[in-house]
């Protein structure tokens, strides 16, 4: 069992908060995080995908929570989203802290009957799949190091490109780390099937989803490009409003995610489409028929990949990190781009560029170069992540790093 470094937060909030929704997808370890608590903390566990409590408490919320122990875990809420107005009762008339912990694979923030119901009562914690840090046994602090650390200082990396990949390919997903390659492509397909003919018809009651495999394998295709909702349905050959929604339905089950254009007083200059991702490279790579000797013998089918992997481990720290950011990506409409923009609450910014090369030019530094200065005032440091072994200084306040610098290094705060 992988220790996950998202429990100090979930403890806090339980001490603080009526309800906790531990919000992800499938498979990424919400129960087996959450059945800590029955132990440790004398909870009442219960799941939805247990047709028979699920029938009880679809037929009859209201008694079914008034009958029920607390404190209550409830697994796999969002099968009866009618759960949340018998749980806001109950919890106005018993504000005890930590009485309800619930996990979810589905956003409530994207599904209103959800996310309404519990306004002000409930608290939101996303567990997303494992980080490397995660996956070694470290709890990694990067953005608190890059905030508030003068020069971030490192030994040469020892990771090589090859085992980078590797780590790209395999994804977060608990389960898969004790397969093979083919044990993992079954698991993958089983969990796909699982979340396009279950999941998204308990959420949307749609019963044709042919066209849902296809426009999975396009939006792979386009991971880490602007999303283009247009282009993606005349690819698909479905209708524009059809394939919003369809997007929103994947996006709501954490399969695909989007970030957004970064806001600022030089936004006219940027385009404000947002950047497409999929939540794990371990799915992307699988929906893209990517193996590691195509990974390693093809350099062009894994630069945006890299970018999607890179995106992903700062989302997945930002959710324990100290320094609470906001994560973006800017373009100006003359094409100079800067991959990431961790902004905090203070406004400051830390623009990170991705390069699935091993060697950089200063080319790679024009992004951040505009960033720093347009936005002298807010600018800290740029950042290229590479996947080359070396730390160096490029100019002032601009660095170059290895990939691998996201789980090992520390913070000294």
């Amino acid at each position: 069992m992988f220790k996950r470094n998202i429990i100090t937060v979930l403890e806090k909030a339980l001490g603080r908060s009526r309800v906790i929704l531990l919000n992800g997808a499938r498979q990424v370890g919400k129960t087996t995080l959450a059945k800590q608590f029955v132990k440790n903390k004398n909870y009442t566990y219960v799941t939805f995908d247990d047709e028979i409590i699920f029938l009880a408490a679809k037929d009859n919320p209201s008694g079914f929570i008034a009958n029920s122990q607390k404190p209550l875990i409830i697994d796999e809420v969002q099968r009866v989203p009618e759960i949340f107005l018998a749980i806001k009762k109950d919890v106005d008339q018993n504000p005890t802290p930590g009485r309800y912990l619930l996990t979810g694979s589905a956003n409530p923030l994207l599904i209103p009957r959800m996310g309404d119901s519990l306004a002000g009562r409930m608290e939101i914690i996303n567990l997303m799949p494992l980080s490397q840090g995660e996956i070694i046994g470290k709890k990694e602090s990067f953005i608190d190091a890059v905030f508030n650390q003068p020069i971030i200082s490192q030994k040469p990396s020892s990771l090589s490109k090859h085992d980078l990949y590797k780590k790209i390919l395999i994804g977060g997903y608990p389960s898969i780390h004790s397969f093979d390659d083919e044990d993992r492509e079954v698991w993958l397909r089983n969990y796909l099937n699982l979340l396009l003919q279950r999941d998204i018809k308990d959420l949307a009651q749609i019963e044709k989803l042919t066209e849902l495999p296809n426009l999975l394998k396009i939006l792979a295709s386009r991971s880490s490009n602007l999303l283009n909702t247009a282009e993606v349905s005349r690819d698909i050959k479905i209708g524009t409003k059809t394939t919003q929604r369809y997007i929103s339905l994947l996006e709501t089950i954490f399969i695909i995610n989007r970030q957004h254009s970064w806001n600022t007083n030089i936004a006219q200059r940027f385009i404000k489409s947002p950047k497409l991702y999929m939540v794990d490279t371990g799915l992307l790579t699988y929906l893209l028929d990517i193996n590691l000797q195509k990974a390693i013998t093809d350099p062009t089918v894994m630069g945006k990949v890299v970018e999607n992997f890179v995106v992903g481990e700062l989302k997945k720290q930002a959710t324990w990190n100290k320094t609470t950011v906001d994560q973006y990506h800017c373009r100006t409409v003359n094409n100079k781009e800067v991959d990431i923009i961790l902004e905090n609450r203070s406004g400051n910014i830390i623009g990170i560029e991705v390069k699935s090369n091993e060697n950089i030019s200063k080319d790679d530094f024009k992004g951040l170069k505009y960033l720093q200065a347009n936005v002298p005032d807010k600018f800290i440091k740029g950042i290229v992540l590479y996947t080359g072994s070396s730390h160096f200084a490029f100019d002032k306040d601009l660095y170059v790093m290895p990939i691998s610098t996201l789980w090992e290094t520390d913070s000294q705060e």
